[in-house]
């Protein structure tokens, strides 16, 4: 069976007029991609206040015409920001492009959990309850929004972020308990500079995969390595994630879930899909 594998938009050309970046992706053959608007389309604003469903109808007869679907519509807040008017900034953004999101027919609107900086920084302070507690007061404003517009909000966990191990992630999805909430997995990104190794990594799997895999409905793929604290990015199969767990759960689970691959590049496309559906068809 074929993976279904795509990009993020912005990963395959720069921010240009739609039409250009469209055209871009149909020539590189990708038919799912994680688009967000502000870092792809030239010649709008896309910040509150500016939504019409003249331009989302534009984007989405582009898409049509091009054979595009859009698996993820990226709107990455910090819903811990502890600048309250941020906050509130960015639920109007993000609630404005829930109603894109209707009109593109794209599966959900995605975030990461954010940090408590108001710069978008790690602190220590971001692992504390006291950004637990803001990181949720802002879902559940957002959650009630995408309820009532019946769309999906996909959130992702990460290790520097508020949602950093699948236990914050499976005590998030039982508190939060929407059918409108679905999780963006991206398993490099819960790998902490210290679980670099195999049967960390593979625990942390089985964690998520026990605990919400019901919830999981989108992967994100890369590669990842370490520079102290820092984590770097790699491309597929040059860093230290191992694939064969992550694959393996995706043929006996969910054979059809989309894996947006991140941080490639459009001259890698080929060689990553192919080394991913490699290692699938051995399993």
């Amino acid at each position: 069976m074929k993976l279904n594998t795509g990009m993020r938009c912005h990963d395959i050309c720069p921010k240009m007029e739609m039409e250009q970046v469209f055209e871009q992706v149909r020539q590189l053959g990708v038919e799912n991609i994680q688009l967000a608007l502000g870092k792809s389309i030239a010649g709008y604003d896309f910040g509150p206040g500016h939504f019409t469903p003249g331009l989302g109808r534009r984007i989405s007869g582009l898409l049509k015409e091009k054979g595009i679907h859009v698996t993820v519509l990226g709107c990455v807040i910090n819903p811990a920001n502890p600048d309250e008017e941020a906050r509130d900034t960015a639920v109007r953004r993000f609630t404005e492009h829930m109603k894109y999101a209707r009109i593109l027919g794209a599966d959900m609107v995605g975030t990461e959990t954010g940090r408590m900086d108001a710069e978008g920084k790690f602190t220590p302070a971001t692992y504390t309850e006291e950004a637990y507690r803001l990181m949720m007061k802002t879902m559940e404003t957002i959650v009630e929004a995408a309820q009532k517009l019946g769309v999906i909000v996909g959130v992702e966990g990460g290790y520097n972020h508020v949602l950093h191990t699948p236990e914050r992630m499976r005590r998030f999805l039982s508190a939060i308990a929407s059918p409108n909430v679905e999780v963006i997995f991206d398993p490099m990104n819960l790998i902490h500079p210290d679980e670099t190794d195999e049967e960390s990594q593979k625990r942390i799997l089985d964690k998520a995969f026990n605990w919400y895999g019901d919830r999981i409905t989108v992967l994100h793929v890369k590669d990842v390595a370490f520079e102290g604290e820092k984590q770097v990015f790699h491309y597929i199969g040059e860093g230290v994630f191992h694939y064969e767990p992550l694959l393996k759960w995706v043929k006996e689970e969910k054979p059809q879930i989309d894996l947006l691959l991140e941080n490639c590049r459009p001259e890698r496309y080929k060689k990553d899909t192919e080394y991913l559906q490699k290692l699938y068809n051995q399993l």
